[in-house]
């Protein structure tokens, strides 16, 4: 067996139910999930209608650079959507399976295990997937810490040279999970500076891009245009309909920038099998055509931010994030402590800061912190909010009288 799978870190969600093994969840109350990022909003109707319409593509082997027109379909909906030239339909534009397998199948696909000891670089707290796609592909995990006396920006000077110097790639997330930050264009003028005095490709996760509050997200592809980096050079771009469309089961997003890296990238998926369905590509191709669905979708985020900001500002020390459905909330105790409590008396489960980030330099990012998801309906987000709100009020009065 591959030796580096001894590597791999047990996943969040394992950690969280070896956490939760003894816990007794309160049972007068009706469990209440906000740990999993999985979308709840209902996939509409007009993306099932054209699934079913497309299954007569099963009889056909898919291409693994997909069909024309899904691939014109999205190099206009990144033309409408980020106000670009529309990328090349053949060339700077490749369907994925959702952005999960393309973000793992990529550090596959980039690392040259040639050169002595490879870096990955990723935000620290981050999407596990970056590390396991590293360490997967023989690399070294290297983590910047992303901390809110910092905005949550990427501090480049925590890592030495001689780390920059063995990069091969770094992955970065905006809208970001788990705290919600969204790069300026300063931070990608910075970022693509550092990448070209060192050579290495930029992996941009913008899967959450579609769910924000006023002003939409800067792309990565907006700001190379912006800097006068037409051809997307050592860039790409990873994006989904998961969060998008309220389709997590369809596994349908796309990859776009460098023309280069995704020849190289198609020649890797075409030997790794990785051909989107017919039927697949038929209802992603209605997806990226219509925004009225995205809309709604974004108004119905927008309308429980406001109410759980609502109930729990006057208890815990919250703000609305840039963008995204995550709260990032620092804890009055540990991440770990609050969880487990806020199980056993409310039955509400949200997932402890510190299984989504290492210690770097001393530091866990996430310790002091759990992240809410409010992927559910408005009336149970409101009540779990609710249930945070009393817990958190119950701890403030035993901290008093502990005093």
């Amino acid at each position: 067996m591959n030796p580096d799978l001894n590597h791999l870190h047990p996943y969040p969600f394992q950690k969280l139910a070896a956490l939760f093994r003894d816990i007794t969840p309160n049972p007068a109350l009706k469990p209440i999930s906000l740990s999993i990022g999985e979308p709840k909003h209902d996939t509409p109707q007009f993306i099932k209608e054209a699934l079913i319409a497309g299954l007569g593509g099963l009889a056909n082997y898919p291409t693994t650079a997909g069909s024309d027109a899904l691939r014109g379909a999205i190099s206009q909906w990144l033309a409408r959507r980020y106000a670009i030239p529309a990328p090349d339909a053949k060339t700077q534009v490749l369907p994925v399976n959702g952005s999960r397998e393309a973000l793992f199948a990529f550090a596959q696909a980039v690392v040259d295990r040639s050169k002595p000891n490879p870096v990955v670089v990723s935000p620290n707290p981050f999407y596990q997937i970056y590390e396991g796609a590293a360490l997967l592909a023989g690399a070294e995990p290297q983590f910047i810490n992303t901390l809110p006396e910092d905005d949550f920006r990427m501090d480049y000077a925590q890592l030495p040279e001689d780390v920059w110097q063995r990069t091969q790639l770094i992955y970065v997330c905006s809208p970001g999970n788990p705290n919600g930050h969204v790069m300026d264009l300063e931070e990608w003028r910075d970022l693509f500076e550092i990448a070209d005095r060192y050579g290495f490709i930029i992996a941009a996760d913008e899967c959450y891009s579609e769910i924000y509050f006023d002003e939409p997200p800067l792309s990565a592809l907006q700001a190379a245009r912006q800097l006068g980096r037409d051809d997307y050079r050592n860039l790409i771009v990873f994006s989904s309909l998961s969060k998008r469309s309220n389709v997590p089961g369809l596994r349908s997003g796309f990859v776009a920038g460098d023309a280069s890296i995704i020849a190289k990238f198609t020649l890797y998926r075409t030997y790794h099998g990785c051909a989107m369905n017919p039927a697949v590509q038929a209802a992603s191709l209605a997806a990226w055509n219509d925004e009225a669905h995205v809309a709604e979708n974004r108004r119905l985020y927008s309308e429980k931010f406001a109410l759980v900001l609502k109930t729990l500002q006057p208890v815990l020390p919250i703000s609305l994030p840039d963008a995204g459905f995550y709260l990032w909330l620092r804890t009055p105790i540990s991440d770990t402590v609050f969880a487990q409590g806020l199980l056993r008396e409310q039955n509400v489960t949200v997932l402890p800061g510190s299984y989504l980030a290492r210690e770097a330099r001393g530091v866990n990012p996430g310790e002091g912190f759990v992240r809410f998801a409010l992927v559910a309906s408005v009336d149970e987000t409101i009540e779990a909010a609710r249930r945070i709100a009393n817990f958190s009020a119950k701890l403030t009065e035993r901290s008093s009288v502990h005093r």
